[in-house]
């Protein structure tokens, strides 16, 4: 198929096809005795997802685990719909989003408040899962892939109270959800992701040196794909985290609102990303940057926990 590449260590990147767009959101398959998904996608891309892992001979009594950095729609709004495809699998999720995942019902309402009716489209609608299948972590844990391979799980929250980054005892491969930002491979672009309610400067901080101090071999981006220069990349993404908030913060202490701080900062960062260069971008790679991690989400975020520590 396609949308599956091959990564070394058996470690399948998947790409989920979100909202019928390519290179938008990877899933993870770890093909080893015990298989794990790492990631969902969204409720829509579900059939995509089980269609690839078949392809690969993971069928529907084969797949041992299922694991989300975090409960963003993007990355598990597929989660009930892959738990009824493999009924076999445990779905494993920080403690902090266990409850979401059983009831969906207040994600997807605030969920629905933010997106509209462009919700249907990008997301779907996250099913609910049988809470006896879902096993929470706290943080720290550790996912038996068989043979002695362990995922081991880092509580890692500043994008969100309920996320956690995952390194393979086998490969030393990171898998960073959206916590060192979003990476455009097409680009070697890398932007922070700070949305609202839940973006905290130090606890991002906090996270990135974490994974820094775990001594990763390369980082598995859910947005998207793999990147080998880890430690580049790692200070990269604390630099753009202190670059946009020093910037939201200005706008902050003149009292802009909030469309025009998101004006002043997508103005004063557009030089730093060569997706943004060419009217357009390099093959829509500016339209996927503004969908990932749009500047007003990324503003609204920043302005919401300066207002919170500095009202």
């Amino acid at each position: 198929m396609d949308n599956i590449t091959a990564l070394g260590g058996d470690v399948y990147e998947i790409d989920t096809k979100m909202a019928g767009y390519t290179g938008i959101t990877a899933g993870y398959l770890i093909l080893g005795d015990r298989p794990c998904l790492v990631e969902t996608g969204t409720s829509t891309s579900a059939p995509v997802v089980r269609d690839a892992l078949a392809s690969l001979g993971v069928g529907p009594e084969d797949l041992a685990t299922v694991v989300v950095t975090h409960i963003h729609l993007d990355h598990a709004g597929g989660v009930g719909d892959i738990a009824k495809f493999f009924p076999s699998a445990q779905i494993v999720v920080h403690e902090k989003g266990a409850r979401h995942l059983a009831d969906p019902s207040r994600l997807m309402a605030s969920a629905r408040m933010v997106w509209g009716d462009k919700l249907d489209t990008l997301f779907g609608e996250l099913s609910p899962t049988e809470a006896e299948r879902i096993v929470a972590l706290g943080d720290t844990g550790a996912i038996d892939l068989g043979n002695g391979r362990t995922l081991n799980s880092h509580y890692s929250p500043g994008h969100a109270k309920h996320h956690v980054g995952l390194i393979d005892s086998a490969t030393g491969d990171l898998y960073v959800g959206d916590a060192a930002g979003v990476y455009l491979p097409e680009t070697g672009d890398l932007r922070p992701a700070t949305p609202p309610p839940d973006f905290d400067l130090q606890t991002a901080l906090d996270s990135i040196a974490l994974f820094e101090a775990l001594g990763p071999q390369r980082l598995l981006f859910s947005h998207y794909g793999p990147v080998d220069a880890v430690q580049d990349t790692l200070e990269r993404s604390a630099e753009e985290l202190r670059i946009w908030v020093d910037l939201t913060r200005q706008a902050h202490a003149e009292g802009m609102d909030l469309d025009h701080a998101v004006a002043m900062v997508r103005d004063r960062t557009k030089d730093r990303y060569r997706a943004l260069e060419a009217e357009g971008g390099e093959d829509g790679a500016a339209e996927q940057f503004e969908l990932l991690s749009g500047a007003p989400s990324n503003v609204a975020g920043i302005l919401h926990w300066l207002n919170r520590v500095s009202p």
